[in-house]
């Protein structure tokens, strides 16, 4: 099956690679607060011109690299812009 995820850019500075964050929300398994944890994934930008703050939609892909494994299908603006 095909990981879908949504994140949102944080640095652009290498020609064809984009680093996203992604939040998952959780509850404690005792205390049932909501823990929110952030990842940093590489992505692919072969197709896009994301600017840092834009909401994307990723895809996991074949390895592209040592650290990608995603690319990104969709630009989503950012809502402050």
């Amino acid at each position: 099956m095909i990981k879908k995820i949504d994140g949102i850019i944080i640095a652009v500075k290498m020609q064809k690679t984009a680093i996203v964050r992604i939040t998952r929300r959780f509850p404690h398994p005792l205390y049932k607060k909501l823990i929110k944890r952030d990842n940093r994934l590489s992505v692919d930008v072969a197709t896009f011109l994301p600017v840092v703050g834009d909401r994307v939609k990723i895809v996991e892909t074949k390895p592209i690299s040592k650290t990608k494994h995603f690319k990104i299908v969709e630009v989503m603006k950012n809502d402050s812009a």
